[in-house]
């Protein structure tokens, strides 16, 4: 048995005809099981969504209630008959509520990992490896040249430019769903207890991270009359707005910009970033290969990103490895607005 006996490719997506189910989907489909709340792997307009309760939760947040037809809760590590398939859903550390996907069918596991990290994050549980016979990744960081620091010292960083320059408010770019919750949660840790302050783009997601038990501490939305009194503080923002007239309206603003892609100096200096903090909510090289082979398989499929760099050093380790370049998945895609007119 292969991995092609449990799951094909469609343009929809990953799609496994024993259990009659999607995995992330790209467009609306009768029944959806979805990794994790990020706009390329959560879409509205599904007939039933199986996701992890949080997922669940920022789906509707986003979407709003009737996002789906029916929503079922897939807790973690609890196995549940789908079709003639076994299901389960394991811990990917990669925002609040994400998810492997394991899927047995006759015996033989294949494991969809959706996007996953293996670097701690206080607002997620660390990813779980799993033992499979198929492994399918994401490589959105898949060159050797991403290994990633130590988030937590980005973030030193960030607050040491912030002593060093007490006059410029530091403008961090992060995406709406997990990143900024993240830079927020690090920066608590770091022992930083002063206001945060977030566009409002960020404050509904936020919202709900602190109502599903997520300590933030003091955040506070930008009002655009109190813009000016922020001289030294930091301010979050989605990564867009960071270059936008919203944020040319606070003191000498400083742009930073949290990203796996801030790897890349070029990528920074290209975007006018100048504080590039290297945090990503996706494995790196090592990480990638390090899990691959924690997995066991003997089947890899790599879905997006940088898959053929994966699949080179996978077929030299012996596997039976196969790039899916599948389109519609991108590094944290975040539909949030940029500026809703209540933060104008």
């Amino acid at each position: 048995m292969s991995a092609s006996d449990v799951l094909t490719l469609t343009p929809a997506g990953l799609y496994c005809p024993a259990g009659d189910f999607f995995v992330d989907p790209v467009r609306p489909v009768e029944r959806a099981l979805i990794t994790h709340g990020h706009s390329d792997h959560a879409r509205a307009g599904h007939g039933a969504v199986m996701a992890t309760p949080e997922t669940l939760a920022i789906m509707a947040t986003r979407y709003g209630e009737d996002f789906t037809g029916t929503r079922q809760s897939a807790e973690l590590g609890v196995i549940q008959t789908v079709g003639g398939v076994e299901v389960s859903f394991h811990p990917a550390g990669h925002v609040l509520g994400s998810a492997q996907i394991s899927i047995i069918q006759a015996g033989f596991r294949v494991v969809v990992s959706g996007d996953y990290k293996r670097a701690f994050d206080p607002t997620c549980l660390p990813f779980e490896p799993l033992r499979c016979h198929a492994f399918i990744t994401e490589a959105t960081f898949g060159l050797p040249v991403f290994r990633h620091p130590n988030a937590a010292g980005e973030v030193v960083r960030l607050l040491a430019s912030q002593s060093l320059f007490p006059e410029r408010t530091h403008i961090v770019g992060a995406y709406a769903l997990g990143k900024a919750q993240r830079v927020m949660a690090l920066l608590r840790q770091a022992g930083d207890d002063r206001p945060i302050h977030i566009h409002g783009a960020l404050e509904r997601l936020s919202d709900l991270y602190r109502s599903l038990g997520i300590d933030l501490g003091d955040v506070r939305r930008v009002v655009p009359a109190e813009r000016k009194s922020l001289a030294g503080q930091i301010v979050l923002c989605p990564p867009g707005a960071i270059k936008d007239v919203w944020a040319q309206k606070f003191p000498d603003p400083m742009t930073v910009a949290a990203s796996g892609w801030m790897r890349v100096r070029a990528r920074a200096r290209q975007s006018g970033v100048e504080l590039p903090l290297i945090i990503s909510d996706h494995a790196d090289w090592d990480e990638l290969c390090a899990t691959v082979i924690e997995t066991g398989c003997s089947e890899l499929w790599v879905t997006h990103g940088e898959a053929d760099a994966l699949v080179y050093w996978a077929t030299a380790k012996g596997l039976d490895a196969q790039p899916l370049h599948m389109i519609g998945y991108g590094d944290e895609a975040d539909d949030e607005p940029i500026d809703p007119p209540a933060a104008a």
